[in-house]
């Protein structure tokens, strides 16, 4: 039974992670920061060592990104050493490894989507701290996965999805950014196709996201429009909503490397938001059901 554990396993993604890969009959080892601190050469050495599994998919990460413009030592210390010392770790005992990094890698001056042989150019600390863990994984791992990923949304945790819903039921009209332009990533595609990416030797840097593109505005209109919610919705600039951290213009992903190395191409947003809101429907509707 092929072993896989889980860094940032009660997170939006590992959580989805560590129930697909249990249902698809894997031995899985979750592990949240209260299991591991990744930050802790010595635990992640012992830990690692102890449980010795084939592969190791690594989720755990600092995520906030305004909060990184001011804690730029704890996010490079949590994406760029902790991932090191996951990496080191799983090549003293030849796991694969997948590290989950971010569209925030690129500035967003380009026109066309970037696809991953694009020069990378970080305009936050996030995304500066996110690609110091990809050099980390490169420099000290040989069998990798380096997958970039966006905008992603699912049943847990929270995300862009959820926030839109939850902001509907107030009474106030909602504005949102419209000059950002990227692509939504539903969790369990992502989960899908890192799964069948960990089972190959078709090892480097994959962008992994739905099909498709758009900007928030008219991702969030999209979420309305799908719940049959009727609310007031203006587009605004980025400069009329001003953040601590800048956010890549755009920063639309080209799948060129699953197109190349023959993987199925991933479904549009538009589909993936259709079964994410049904996902969270039926979740609602069964936890109503036991209460």
């Amino acid at each position: 039974m092929t072993k896989v554990l889980v860094t940032g396993a009660e997170g939006q993604l590992g959580s989805d992670l560590v129930s697909f890969l249990t249902l698809s009959g894997y031995q899985v080892f979750g592990m949240g920061k209260s299991e591991l601190d990744i930050t802790n050469e010595d635990e992640v050495n012992r830990i690692v060592a102890l449980i010795k599994p084939n592969i190791i998919i690594h989720c755990a990460a600092y995520t906030q990104v305004d909060q990184a413009e001011f804690e730029q030592d704890l996010a490079f210390l949590i994406n760029g050493i902790g991932t090191r010392n996951i990496a080191i770790a799983a090549e003293n005992i030849h796991a694969k490894l997948v590290y989950l990094s971010t569209d925030y890698v690129f500035d967003g001056s380009s026109t066309t989507p970037y696809h991953e042989f694009s020069p990378v150019s970080p305009i936050n600390i996030y995304g500066s701290s996110k690609l110091a863990g990809e050099h980390f994984v490169r420099g000290f791992h040989s069998k990798f996965f380096i997958v970039r990923t966006s905008w992603i949304f699912g049943v847990h945790g929270n995300n862009f999805v959820k926030t839109m819903l939850k902001l509907a039921k107030g009474t106030e009209p909602l504005t949102v950014v419209h000059d950002q332009v990227g692509c939504p990533t539903y969790t369990m595609d992502l989960v899908n196709c890192i799964v069948k990416l960990m089972e190959t030797s078709k090892f480097g840097v994959y962008h992994v996201s739905n099909t498709g593109s758009c900007s928030w505005f008219e991702f969030a209109k999209e979420v309305f429009q799908q719940s049959n919610i009727l609310t007031t919705i203006k587009p605004c600039t980025t400069e009329e909503f001003p953040r601590p951290a800048r956010r890549p213009k755009y920063s639309v992903l080209d799948h060129m490397g699953l197109r190349i190395n023959q993987f199925a191409a991933m479904p549009h947003w538009k589909n993936a938001l259709n079964r994410c809101l049904l996902q969270m429907k039926r979740k609602e509707t069964g936890s109503l059901s036991q209460e």
